[in-house]
């Protein structure tokens, strides 16, 4: 069974541009075959130029007349083998066919061969249009040398010189003007193509940051969700299971419960941005718990915690949002690495040019474990608000967790809003 070739299989892919066909049939047919191309023009080239070499005889000493005689077809035949490599080496294939025309010279034919116009077009069309112009330039000067010298000397008429100059002259600078036009688009294109290739490579790495930026956000409101929920579940649970009242234990059941649905309602929420649906469900916003919220739920765990607010500001939604998770991970923090802690502080404190954070207790024990993923995402957040964050031991058993952040930010997530 014949195969047959889609339209679609001669669109070319280069790193996911989809370039459209070369127009016109033989167009495409000639640069699918290039070599093919080559060697019908190089045969033509021949058949024209070898003709004024057999058809006239140099007047020149008998010596000097067979080597002229034999040199003009070999140079002839030469500068059409040139013409088969005009591609990768046009600079030899336009040296040629000048060199070739040189000769012509001794014949007293005239001169404008179409190896000169082939070879013309290839300098300007596979080096560069000022490498055409100055070849142009300098093969008709070395001509217009040769030529004057022999008309000098008499080996020439001055008539036979001018001809061969005006005939050189006009068909170089045919294919240079030709091939000038089609090298400067071939050119354009190249430049084009090679510019949506650069511009989509950018795509591609701007969703990879951007997909990394995302995966780091969802990793940092999740640790915050479940770390500072499952702490306070496990504190109430402790609790209810240790106490005999069983009001108690009740009232600790139910705020374990609570804490359990709010932290499930914040999943919701945050993972609602991950939906594909052609028609997906209206999703509430990305929400952090209020620090008194958070102080609430610890106090319920049975934990010493404490707030303390000072001044009154107007916060952007991204700074309220940093405060809030940083009071709750610091809190969750102290609850989980110092239990026996007596005092655990929370201060917020609002000003003119900045909020301050800190977060202090009691009864943390040493430990060589290195930080895990909290304390890195909290700094990641205060970095996000172009904000300061210093954290460690203090004097005795103290834990300090500090934060700063500035009223006046621009957040990445304002940049990508007001584009």
């Amino acid at each position: 069974m014949k195969k047959t070739r889609s339209r679609s299989a001669d669109v070319r892919e280069d790193d996911g541009l989809r370039l459209p066909r070369p127009p016109g049939l033989f167009r495409r047919f000639w640069a699918r075959h290039p070599l093919f191309a080559d060697v019908l023009i190089a045969l033509f080239c021949l058949l024209v130029s070898i003709v004024p070499s057999r058809d006239s005889s140099p007047d020149l000493p008998e010596p000097f007349g067979i080597v002229i005689a034999v040199l003009i077809p070999l140079s002839v035949l030469v500068a059409c083998v040139t013409l088969l490599f005009r591609r990768r080496h046009p600079i030899v294939a336009f040296a040629a066919a000048f060199a070739a025309e040189v000769l012509f010279l001794f014949l007293g034919a005239p001169g404008g061969t179409p190896m000169v116009t082939v070879a013309a077009y290839s300098l300007a069309v596979y080096v560069s249009t000022r490498a055409a112009w100055a070849g142009l330039g300098y093969g008709l000067a070395g001509l217009a040398v040769v030529a004057g010298g022999l008309a000098g000397v008499g080996a020439i008429s001055l008539q036979t010189a001018l001809n061969a100059l005006i005939g050189n002259l006009v068909v170089a600078l045919i294919g240079t003007l030709i091939g000038i036009n089609v090298g400067g688009r071939k050119r354009y294109v190249a430049a084009i193509i090679d510019r949506s290739r650069q511009l989509l490579i950018e795509r591609d790495q701007q969703a990879q940051l951007a997909a990394a930026a995302e995966r780091a956000r969802i990793a940092r409101e999740m640790h915050d969700i479940v770390s500072h929920s499952l702490t306070v579940i496990v504190a109430l649970s402790e609790g209810a299971a240790a106490t005999p009242d069983a009001a108690r234990a009740r009232a600790a059941a139910t705020a374990a419960a609570d804490t359990a649905r709010s932290a499930l309602g914040e999943m919701r929420s945050m993972l609602g941005v991950l939906r594909d649906d052609d028609a997906p469900l209206p999703l509430a916003p990305i929400t952090a718990p209020a620090p008194h919220d958070t102080v609430v739920n610890a106090q319920r765990a049975g934990f010493p915690v404490t707030l303390s607010t000072s001044g009154s500001a107007e916060l952007s939604p991204a700074i309220e949002h940093a405060v809030s998770r940083i009071v709750q991970e610091g809190v969750t923090n102290a609850m989980r690495h110092a239990p026996t802690a007596k005092t655990i502080a929370v201060r917020v404190e609002n000003s003119a040019d900045d909020v301050t954070i800190e977060i202090v207790n009691d009864g943390a024990v040493p430990s060589t474990a290195p930080s895990g993923f909290g304390l890195r995402g909290l700094a990641e957040r205060v970095a996000h608000v172009q904000g300061r964050i210093d954290y460690g031991r203090a004097e005795g058993s103290r834990w300090r967790l500090r934060a700063t952040i500035p009223l006046d930010i621009r957040t990445a997530d304002d940049s990508e809003k007001r584009k």
